[in-house]
């Protein structure tokens, strides 16, 4: 029966309940008051019902321009509770709760406070009892908060949320990660799905380092080889005033672009934050307009030359509009030159900045606060990174700077670095300093040394973020490679950024149940599967759905071919069926399945004969959403805007058995003509490993494994570039 429950009996009732005052793991960890008499089960709801008084509240006092309302959250939840945990239920609107759902309101927002005891307003209050759930939120993006506490628990729980009430606030209000998109590109999508993850672990700051250079390294380069070398900048503008800026559109973001990933971010609590870099790390700036270089250093601006402070005004007049956070970052990282002209710079962008569009800005620490300096406003933050570069603790907070902690403790430079690790150290978040408490969290600048970090209390310490870097550009990894480097990376962040205390043990247990289930993206590119095959198309796929056809007959033909796995991925085809139950592959049709990509640890196998290949372009074999199997003419796989290219070429006009193989991060390739090895033999004869070759500054080359998916979605099609014919093609999860 379904009935009023005003809000007071409800307290009422868990209040007389026996109660156990303890915390529930979660990721991150959730304090909870436990009644010991039961859990209520979410299969039982009915709907998510929105109070009336606050479906179009928003909350206006955190870092987006764009807060989602209570209502859209309300959608956003619903959607996750179908995708997560099978539910389908609807959202409604009304002005109480009713059993047998999840209540969104919000409550008192001086309730809330962070570490600082500064008011919050991403806390919330989960109340379990045996009639629903309420969630009460300091603003709707607590009660956001609260919802991931719901997924959590029920996976956590097999289906169930323990009676009990949590309340549940973050220590500190920026909480996230960091991505160089400069000097690798990264599609939208990918960001938006990085954005659903971090979420999913209550994070809510996702930096974009948006412009940068490889190192120009000044001792080897000429003055022609470093305005040639790697540089980019990522945002795409038709303004005349920037022409020459940008060079590659088919790798920056427009306007609508950019619009797409914030909102969608924003959508599931996430603030992208934008970094223009200047006057460091800023060679394409000096690429557009050389007069403005500092001598000897292309990669660093000339702050005294009359139009550097000019351009970058101009640069930051154009884009400042497309942003939606009330913080901006300039950058302003590594430079060498004069400090007071640094500082001058600073100010002078941040008053513009500022008289423009009211937005604050950020800067890496470079140059601290010393009695000879004209130092920098106090209302800039700073991003702390190395203590060879700055002591946070002593040069900024007692200088009544606020601080955000980006320690290199953290650091991760993909592929190789001589300095930092290719994936986030996990095991230190867990195992800190027994001087700094055991466990790091934000306030923690120093693991070592405990007198160089304030108290947890401060209130200058913002949070912080973990930044991942590209420092050795885009050849040496494809997009998901940064996803994996940060896996279990966000999760176990996330946790201490948060506040929470979750043991290595209790991570491990939970993250592993938790993965699978992260609504809003498929960053693994996994592929649900009864068995290990995940499809399998032979001749015997379409003797079973007709019989054979003259070829003259298949003109504008599509038949279904069956998948033999069980799994129930046909494909269909409208390519010729030859008299040996072939398909006859050229560039006016197709195989196509109903999969586009597979991610680590497969093999993906064609048993097919390529009779020609256009010499002129490159003949793309299969294809699919993250990659491409072609011929250059040499085997190669094509990922992330680069070719990884074999010694192997495949022959022509001859029946071959081809494998390419996902092993963890690595990936191979084996092809055996007719008569060739078969099964394991066939893996030590011929297999050849994919391999991102690397340019390290000038001075060496590094060859380092890379992870590509297979592709899937079509085979031959449009512009393929070959003809042939195809008898087999198969894809298993084991490698």
């Amino acid at each position: 029966m379904v009935f009023l429950r005003p809000y007071y009996l409800w307290l009422t009732t868990l209040s007389n309940a026996v109660l156990a005052t303890s915390r529930i793991v979660g990721i991150p960890t959730i304090p909870f008051t436990t009644s010991n008499d039961g859990a209520y089960p979410i299969a039982s709801l009915k709907g998510v019902l929105i109070d009336s008084k606050f479906t179009e509240s928003r909350d206006e006092t955190g870092e987006t321009l764009i807060p989602p309302s209570l209502q859209e959250f309300a959608k956003t939840f619903v959607d996750d509770l179908h995708s997560v945990l099978g539910l389908d239920i609807n959202v409604s609107i009304g002005d109480e709760f009713t059993s047998d759902n999840i209540f969104l309101t919000l409550g008192d927002p001086s309730k809330y406070t962070d570490a600082s005891g500064s008011p919050t307003s991403e806390g919330y209050t989960l109340s379990v009892n045996s009639s629903g759930v309420i969630i009460s939120g300091a603003s709707p993006l607590g009660v956001w908060w609260g919802t991931r506490t719901i997924l959590q628990q029920a996976v956590l729980s097999n289906g169930s949320l323990s009676y009990g009430e949590a309340d549940d606030v973050p220590g500190w209000k920026t909480r996230g990660m960091m991505l160089d998109a400069a000097r690798h590109y990264y599609p939208p999508e990918f960001i938006i799905e990085l954005c659903s993850y971090m979420s999913f672990f209550k994070q809510n700051t996702f930096q974009l380092h948006l412009s940068d250079n490889l190192y120009n390294n000044v001792d080897i380069y000429t003055r022609e080889q470093s305005l040639e070398l790697y540089a980019r900048f990522r945002l795409w503008s038709e303004s005349e005033a920037l022409a020459g800026l940008n060079k590659y559109k088919n790798e920056s973001y427009t306007k609508e672009q950019f619009e797409e990933i914030q909102s969608a971010c924003a959508s599931r609590g996430v603030t992208i934050i934008p970094e223009i870099e200047a006057p460091g790390h800023a060679l394409v700036i000096v690429q557009w307009k050389p007069e403005l270089a500092l001598e000897g250093r292309l990669s660093l601006l000339n702050i005294s030359h009359p139009d550097s402070i000019p351009t970058m005004k101009t640069i930051w007049s154009t884009f400042l509009d497309w942003f939606h956070s009330k913080t901006v970052h300039i950058g302003a990282d590594e430079y060498t030159g004069d400090p007071n002209e640094y500082n001058r710079f600073v100010n002078e962008i941040a008053d513009y900045i500022y008289q423009e569009s009211g937005k604050s800005i950020r800067i890496w620490g470079t140059f601290p606060p010393k009695p000879e300096y004209n130092n920098i406003y106090n209302n800039i933050s700073v991003q702390h990174w190395a203590f060879f570069e700055d002591d946070p603790y002593h040069d900024y907070i007692l200088n009544n700077y606020s601080v955000l902690n980006s320690d290199d403790t953290y650091y991760t430079v993909l592929k190789y670095s001589g300095s930092y690790p290719q994936v986030v150290n996990v095991a230190r978040t867990f195992n800190g300093n027994p001087e700094t408490g055991g466990i790091w969290q934000p306030y923690i600048f120093d693991t070592k040394v405990a007198a160089n970090n304030p108290e947890k209390s401060n209130p200058l310490v913002l949070g912080a973020v973990t930044p991942l870097w590209n420092d050795y550009g885009a050849n040496a990894s494809v997009f998901s490679e940064a996803y994996y480097a940060w896996k279990d990376g966000i999760p176990a962040l996330a946790d201490k950024q948060w506040g929470g205390d979750l043991s290595a043990s209790e991570f491990a247990e939970a993250f592993s149940a938790l993965h699978p289930v992260i609504p809003a993206q498929n960053l693994d590119r996994a592929i649900p599967s009864v068995g290990p095959t995940i499809f399998n198309y032979t001749s015997q796929s379409v003797l079973r759905n007709q019989y054979f056809t003259p070829l003259a007959a298949w003109a504008d033909t599509t038949t279904t071919v069956t998948d033999q796995s069980g799994n129930g991925y046909d494909a269909l085809a409208n390519c010729p069926l030859t008299a040996a139950s072939t398909f006859a592959i050229n560039s006016s049709c197709s195989l196509a399945t109903p999969l586009s990509s597979k991610g680590r640890d497969y093999t993906l196998s064609l048993r097919l004969l390529v009779d020609e290949a256009d010499k002129d372009k490159d003949a793309t074999l299969v294809s699919g959403r993250d990659s491409a199997l072609m011929l250059t003419p040499n085997l190669t796989l094509f990922a992330s805007g680069n070719y990884y290219r074999l010694n192997t070429t495949v022959p022509l006009q001859t029946w071959i058995d081809l494998d390419v193989v996902g092993r963890g991060n690595r990936t191979f390739a084996r092809v055996s003509p007719d008569g060739g090895a078969v099964g394991a033999a066939k893996e030590e004869e011929g297999e050849e490993e994919f391999l991102a070759v690397l340019g390290v500054n000038g001075v060496s080359l590094v060859w380092t494994p890379i992870a590509i998916e297979a592709p899937l979605e079509r085979v031959g099609g449009k512009d393929a570039g070959w003809a042939g014919q195809l008898a087999a093609m198969s894809l298993t999860s084991e490698a």
